[in-house]
């Protein structure tokens, strides 16, 4: 248990201390190549962690790419990678993006006459973010935190390649080295309840705070902030980040991929399992979308124990490893609706369930700032609900149900548990193929579909974010 609150608090405060500045700087301010960054800050995001971690061993590990290159100068052995700091370091850069994305549409629906107002009171670039737009960003960091926290409690595949004996690792050591589960069902509950915990801590720390906008300037073009002599330091550290979250593992990819055209190894490039997983994952990315909305207005509008009862039972498949969830689906599968059964319908639920906190945390950050004023104006002038949600509450969330739903379609793309146990047969994936030829060793095989499913995963997410910023 203390291994793995110690981790979490590790990675939830690394990926804040990335994720909140690079996305006020790629939104806010006159930061270099700005368009380019915003989109390859949020990719690393595609990259599954147990892709990440094993690219990781194999550039910075003993005798990875890196010693074998710095091996001439007289660099016989690198720092240990193993541990906590390769689990945490692999988390933190490949789930920085979590608070990045919904911190970015929360500053986009931001007033912008706040920050006038801050000028004319005195208050500089520094002062205005600290005093203003920090406070204002509080419920899309806790959003975004929560699901770094959850991520960070339910992830198998970085603690275990780097050797982190944490609660997922322990329940699976249980389920794979003896015949009686009662030992792993014991930790399974313990691990709901840490998760129950982190949602707890974040329930007190978001509390019951509004921030409206209450005037047309939100309607406005963002106020670009000068950095002055910051500008490019700001952007040296931005690429920094991009290298390590992404250039790295692409880097150690193509590696593989050029190393296996040399010895005339074959390649897989699976288009049946690219169309795959595509579609389950944009099914599941818009039924998770529809499910956010109500949870979210009746966690915001409604606010009661049974509000609160519903928002934390949405959040608890989030925090189950995959294998879990989808064994007790099996279960759920072949004894209640048995005809869904081998199928992609209960394969697209079990994403759904793994991953509606990935949409709901950005659609509440966008209903939190939508003044219940305007709704009930609506209702006055004689609009009933289901109107004021299309015409009026509907649009003005957009923002948060497409990055809602850019998420949980990046993260669907990459799942492999529920995949793997839930799929139909013969029912193959990106995330499958890379694990079936990762796991025998055969890399460069692995390379192939591995890049696929960055590119697939990359290309609607840059199409996202570029639309978003010309809005």
């Amino acid at each position: 248990l203390g291994r793995s609150v110690l981790l979490v608090v590790v990675v939830v405060g690394g990926t804040l201390a990335l994720g909140v500045p690079i996305a006020w700087l790629t939104t806010r301010t006159d930061l270099p190549m700005r368009r380019l960054l915003a989109v390859l800050t949020a990719l690393p995001l595609v990259i599954p962690t147990y892709v990440g971690a094993f690219l990781i061993i194999s550039a910075l590990g003993p005798r990875g790419l890196v010693q074998d290159m710095l091996e001439p100068l007289g660099v016989t052995r690198l720092p240990e990678i193993y541990g906590l700091p390769g689990a945490a370091g692999t988390l933190i850069f490949l789930s920085y993006p979590y608070v990045l994305l919904t911190v970015r549409a929360a500053l986009r629906r931001m007033d912008p006459s706040l920050d006038e107002s801050a000028r004319l009171l005195g208050h500089g670039p520094a002062s205005a973010f600290f005093r203003l737009t920090l406070p204002q960003l509080r419920p899309a960091m806790s959003a975004g935190a929560l699901l770094v926290a959850l991520y960070a409690v339910s992830d198998f595949g970085a603690v275990s390649l780097m050797r982190y004996e944490s609660f997922t690792w322990a329940i699976y050591q249980q389920y794979q080295g003896t015949f009686d589960r009662s030992v792993a069902a014991v930790l399974s509950l313990g691990l709901v309840s840490l998760a129950a915990i982190v949602l707890l801590v974040e329930s007190v720390t978001r509390g019951n705070r509004r921030y409206y906008r209450s005037s047309s300037g939100s309607e406005r073009s963002l106020e670009i902030q000068k950095l002055g002599r910051m500008r490019w330091p700001c952007a040296i550290f931005c690429w920094i980040v991009v290298l390590l979250a992404l250039g790295l593992p692409v880097a150690v990819l193509a590696y593989w991929l050029i190393n296996g055209i040399s010895n005339g190894e074959p390649l897989l490039l699976l288009w049946q399992a690219t169309r795959n997983a595509v579609v389950v994952s944009f099914l599941a990315a818009v039924v998770a979308a529809l499910f956010a909305i109500p949870v979210a207005a009746l966690s915001v509008r409604h606010p009661g124990y049974f509000s609160i009862f519903v928002d934390k039972i949405s959040h608890t498949g989030y925090a189950l490893p995959g294998i879990v969830v989808a064994l007790a689906l099996v279960f759920f599968g072949s004894r209640v609706v048995t005809p869904l059964y081998q199928t992609i319908w209960l394969l697209v639920f079990a994403y759904v369930v793994l991953f509606l906190p990935a949409a709901l945390g950005a659609v509440r950050s966008s209903l939190v700032q939508i003044s219940p004023r305007l709704e009930e104006s609506a209702r006055v002038l004689g609009r009933g609900q289901l109107r004021v949600m299309l015409s009026i509450t509907g649009p003005l969330m957009r923002p948060g149900l497409l990055m809602g739903g850019a998420l949980v379609f990046l993260v669907t793309m990459k799942e492999l548990p529920a995949t793997l146990i839930l799929g139909p047969l013969g029912f193959k994936t990106l995330a499958t193929a890379v694990w079936s030829a990762s796991s025998e060793a055969f890399f460069a095989q692995a390379a192939a579909p591995a890049l696929m499913l960055i590119l697939s995963s990359s290309v609607p997410m840059a199409v996202l974010v570029l639309r978003e910023r010309s809005r």
